[in-house]
């Protein structure tokens, strides 16, 4: 039952880099999801697809072992089983990435003969999903996922997968995949990739690996309980009634004495924070009173007054024995022997400087513009929060990316930046060309009049509707309504009556950043965009 892009995540504008992959000619993302479901080279973990040019690429890997790219008019739909970090039952359609044992002992990869001569190979079970050195359980085994160990002392061992809890829930509820959709005081819950009533940044292609299906209670940001945005109007969300399991909850593995990541797992007794305050008891009220205690997170660690991330913050934190200083992070030696990184620093919100203006494609800006074309405020490039990124000025010292200043690192159309929206990961941004027309010469269409013309676009071209039928490259348009020379299904005057697509006029009916294109005549370009200058 339901759609087959139903156990798919979305995500928009995104672009994996993946090396074992197959490209295939389809007519629409469904079609592309059925590759991937019987795609036989290699365990299809995501797709790409891409409207336009009605490509579809299948992909050996997704978001959490490879790194992710901008990229207009791309679509990324990945499989919801490969990024869960739980299991059902025994756990023999875990598809995760643990990879070290309960002890903490690293797995062996199921290719290898050393330490240990496997009797499971990908080879004799195919469909186990033996991939890497990941937890499996390739025979039913009532105890969980194992593997392979690479202590010569020890075959194998079992993981410490957490359940996916789905009649009750452990914990917090961060594993919870029930199907309750109903608040505490009996409210219907929004859907999560819905805006209405409730503007949100909780959309599922935002955080994939929280299972936000549906209108069902999850707990994606560290809450002490599964919550959702209700369906009222007048109360904007609320918490879930999920009772607790019986069951006791999973092992925890041991935790560490230094910083790791976020340090969610950081379990040592540094009771100070950065600035020198004495933390606060996790389990005392005063001198501020707060949600973070023991009972609502009873698998945190919120011993004494230590140093925890008991909530997905950047790293431990906790409150302070200070009254003018409610909570402040704690520095924490980090694990591998390198300074931990100090919190990204919010920028301040300035004016917009609407005077400024880049040249050619704006690598060279270094202006202080800050905002987007649709007015969201950039994120710092040195921040990772909301979004993770590798453009930073180490990767890219030439790029002068300082603050949250409009930059071109890679090259792009035009100067752009990561937003301080969760819900939009990047944009261009609200910067003109400047006026001096010895930008990129691209060939002008042969045959323009000289006389004024009165086509002009606002914004991105959305609404364009003049006459202008040739490529900012030259080339003629291909009438909308034809399949030739190139064949298309999803940009027809049938399928967008309202876009405006008569005859081979130039149009934007996908809403493109980038304005108004069209297919063209010329069998070796599929489509391009069109030169119109701004009203």
């Amino acid at each position: 039952q339901g759609n087959i892009l139903d156990s798919y995540v979305r995500t928009e504008g995104a672009w994996l880099l993946n090396p074992k992959k197959q490209i295939y000619r389809t007519n629409s993302k469904e079609e592309c999801a059925e590759l991937c479901e019987t795609e036989n080279k290699f365990t299809c973990r995501a797709f790409l697809f891409t409207s336009k040019d009605q490509q579809c690429l299948t992909l050996a890997e997704n978001t959490k072992t490879a790194v992710i790219f901008r990229r207009t008019n791309a679509v990324l739909y990945e499989k919801r089983i490969y990024l869960l970090e739980c299991k059902e039952g025994k756990g023999v359609d875990y598809r995760g990435t643990e990879a070290k044992t309960q002890k903490g002992v690293p797995c062996q990869k199921w290719v290898d003969n050393a330490p240990h001569k496997p009797n499971y190979t990908p080879e004799k079970y195919p469909s186990a999903g033996l991939e890497e050195n990941y937890c499996r359980n390739p025979d039913n085994d009532g105890k969980g996922p194992w593997c392979y160990t690479t202590d010569p002392a020890t075959r194998f061992d079992y993981c410490n997968i957490p359940e996916c809890e789905v009649e009750c829930m452990h914990c917090s509820g961060e594993n919870y995949h029930g199907v309750v959709a109903t608040t505490v005081s009996g409210l219907e819950c929004q859907r999560w990739d819905s805006q209405q009533p409730h503007s949100h940044g909780y959309l599922p292609e935002n955080f994939p690996e929280k299972d936000l299906k549906m209108n069902y209670c999850r707990n994606p940001d560290g809450e002490p309980r599964p919550w959702c945005f209700t369906t009222s109007p007048t109360k904007r969300w609320e918490y879930c009634d999920i009772p607790r399991c019986t069951t006791p909850p999973p092992v925890p593995a041991p935790g560490r004495q230094c910083l790791s990541g976020r340090g969610e797992d950081y379990r040592g007794t540094i009771s100070v924070t950065e600035s020198g305050n004495t933390c606060q008891r996790w389990s005392s009220q005063s001198p501020h009173r707060h949600a973070r205690t023991p009972e609502n997170y009873p698998c945190k660690s919120l011993e004494e007054n230590y140093c925890r991330n008991p909530d997905g913050e950047k790293m431990p934190w906790c409150y302070t024995t200070n009254r003018t200083a409610r909570w402040e992070y704690c520095t924490i030696p980090s694990c591998d022997g390198t300074q931990p990184e100090a919190p990204a620093v919010d920028v301040p919100e300035q004016a917009q400087i609407t005077e400024e203006c880049y040249q050619g494609n704006g690598v060279t800006y270094r202006g202080t513009a800050s905002f987007t074309l649709t007015g969201k405020k950039c994120q710092a490039w040195s921040s990772m929060s909301p979004h993770r990124h590798n453009k930073t000025a180490e990767q890219f010292p030439n790029a002068d990316l300082k603050q949250n200043y409009c930059r071109n690192p890679d090259a792009d159309s035009r100067p752009w930046c990561y937003t301080t929206d969760p819900s939009v990961r990047w944009e261009y941004c609200n910067l003109k060309r400047c006026d001096d027309r010895v930008q990129v010469t691209l060939p002008k269409p042969p045959q323009t009049t000289l006389e004024p013309n009165p086509d002009c676009i606002s914004g991105n071209g959305k609404d364009y509707r003049g006459t202008v039928a040739k490529t900012g490259r030259g080339r003629t348009c291909q009438e909308w309504s034809s399949q030739r020379p190139h064949s298309h299904d999803y940009f027809t005057p049938m399928t967008h009556p309202g876009a405006g697509l008569d005859k081979n006029y130039c149009r934007n009916p996908d809403g493109d950043v980038n304005g108004p294109w069209c297919y063209t005549t010329d069998p070796r370009k599929a489509w391009e965009y069109c030169d119109i200058p701004k009203c």
